[in-house]
């Protein structure tokens, strides 16, 4: 296989296959790896250390058989890297000192898409670092999702789920990015509409290890209730969210009052033992 089709449609469209051709004058066969900084638009938020290790094993046996693609820097010395980030880790944690690269006249614009593309093809990004990179494809250059969906070769219907993603709590955010939580989960969860309650249900699918249908179950039930004389019951009122904003405004910490059938209850948030023995003094 060669190494346009390894990259992909959506890739070469991007590349001509002159700039990946080992023969073409952009192609550099040692490069020196200290002259190549990260990619400032790499949507990509962590690497396996153990894929990095294999991949590393791989180069020191093999070599770097696929050119790293990289461009001058345009408002300073050096290069950036657009494509190829696991193999210049791997290659410098391998030890080398020089990289083959192509070297490709790029814009910011440019550098984003190849490198989402890249990890997209090679499904290497996790669901929340793909839909981090189409906002930024969005706001940082206005594109519509329609073009994005076109730009990366998906529907738009998947890149709005994606970018949908983003709208989940920061807590639940870490689960997806660790992989604790799987996109369809964090897509079931979202159909939760009150804060507090779709963190609890997060925990609750990860403790008990449900599977997306269960989760979505869960949801169902969570929103609507067990059967229909509970559909229109809800947790939150005028009084109840008064007395929340309240008691989060006196404490200094994000409270809820949430109303059930009998009762209520009251969660008040913290963020570590610290804050958890100041929210203490100011209760006791």
């Amino acid at each position: 296989m060669s190494d346009t089709q390894r990259l992909g449609k959506g890739l070469a469209a991007l590349i001509s296959s002159n700039e990946i051709d080992n023969t073409s004058s952009s192609y550099i066969p040692n490069f020196k790896i200290e002259n190549i900084a990260p990619n400032p638009y790499q949507p990509r938020m962590h690497i396996n250390p153990e894929e990095l290790i294999e991949i590393a094993d791989s180069i020191r046996e093999h070599g770097v058989i696929q050119p790293l693609i990289i461009t001058k820097n345009r408002n300073g010395e050096g290069y950036y890297l657009i494509a190829g980030e696991r193999r210049l880790r791997a290659s410098q944690l391998a030890g080398l000192k020089t990289v083959p690269v192509v070297i490709k006249d790029s814009s910011p614009k440019e550098m984003l898409e190849i490198a989402i593309i890249e990890n997209v093809q090679r499904q290497d990004l996790n669901p929340l670092e793909e839909a981090y990179a189409y906002k930024q494809m969005q706001d940082e250059f206005g594109m519509s999702q329609q073009e994005i969906a076109n730009k990366i070769g998906l529907s738009r219907v998947a890149v709005t789920n994606k970018i949908r993603l983003l709208n989940i709590p920061e807590s639940v955010k870490e689960d997806i990015l660790n992989e604790r939580l799987s996109e369809g989960h964090a897509r079931a969860l979202l159909g939760i509409k009150d804060k507090t309650s779709l963190i609890a249900a997060a925990d609750l699918v990860i403790k008990r290890g449900m599977s997306v249908r269960e989760t979505e179950k869960l949801v169902r039930k969570i929103s609507y209730g067990k059967g229909s004389t509970t559909r229109l019951w809800k947790t939150t009122d005028a009084q109840t969210t008064k007395y929340s904003e309240q008691l989060s405004k006196k404490l200094g910490y994000s409270a809820h009052i949430q109303k059930m059938t009998k009762g209520g209850k009251l969660v008040i948030r913290y963020n570590n033992v610290e804050e958890l023995d100041d929210l203490m003094k100011k209760l006791l």
